[in-house]
């Protein structure tokens, strides 16, 4: 479904994305992840349009999008999520998502029944009523999630949908994140909640320094001694396997 070849992308002098090449299949969850500042959220921004590669290509859906702009490239079905959530405070839920539903939408009134069904999927269907910044942080969580839901979206890139929840709170929406992918939406996530990672994720992709370094599954990519360098340091894999065989 998504195809990302040799893509590059430089800020100035630093360089964010060195040649990565990625495949999603569709309906299937694949988890993108690496130590931070590997280019996990530049890729991103890349392929759902809001940066401009400096080279590469982009394919979704059998489709060239390399450089469209967001709007274009959500309105074909490939919709990004924010590690940050930044929901319009002052409105209910209910129009926070109905934000998303006027993508395809253009009644008020249609957009809104769309807005309730999609909170009722997401668990929010309590809060409809409530304005957006009255949620907690699980909540916000789920307002993400639910006005990118509302886009009526093929695929999803999930930014972080776990950073800042308790061990609780991951669990609780794992089972979510399930059900949208049943429902026939393909997701990509950036990840570092492990456990997220290990229970969804049918196919890992590793980045360092802007470069895929392995793939394959999680426990594949788990016991690379490449990956397991990239996070603790260059050597660490063969200390660990001194260790191991001591």
């Amino acid at each position: 479904m998504l195809e990302v070849r040799d893509l590059h992308r430089r800020f100035g002098g630093v360089v964010a994305l060195a040649g990565v090449s990625l495949a999603v299949a569709e309906r299937t969850i694949t988890a993108l992840i690496g130590p931070n500042g590997a280019g996990k959220t530049t890729a991103f921004a890349t392929i759902a349009g809001f940066h401009r590669p400096d080279s590469g290509h982009v394919r979704f859906a059998g489709r060239d999008i390399t450089g469209w702009p967001p709007e274009r490239i959500a309105r074909l079905g490939l919709v990004r999520t924010f590690q940050i959530v930044q929901p319009f405070g002052g409105l209910s839920v209910r129009d926070n998502i109905a934000v998303g539903a006027h993508l395809h939408l253009a009644g008020r009134a249609e957009a809104r029944a769309e807005a309730e069904a999609v909170a009722h999927r997401l668990g929010l269907g309590a809060d409809l009523d409530k304005p957006a910044n009255a949620l907690p942080i699980a909540g916000r969580k789920r307002l993400e999630l639910a006005r990118a839901l509302a886009t009526r979206p093929r695929m999803l890139l999930l930014d972080e949908v776990m950073a800042g929840l308790n061990p609780g709170e991951v669990a609780a929406l794992l089972p979510t994140i399930r059900a949208i992918r049943d429902g026939g939406v393909t997701l990509l996530m950036i990840e570092h909640v492990m456990q997220a990672v290990a229970e969804l994720a049918e196919r890992c992709i590793v980045l360092a320094e802007g470069r895929v370094i392995a793939e394959g599954t999680v426990a594949d990519v788990a016991r690379d001694p490449v990956v397991i360098d990239a996070y603790l340091g260059e050597g660490a894999a063969s200390r660990l396997a001194s260790d191991d065989a001591a």
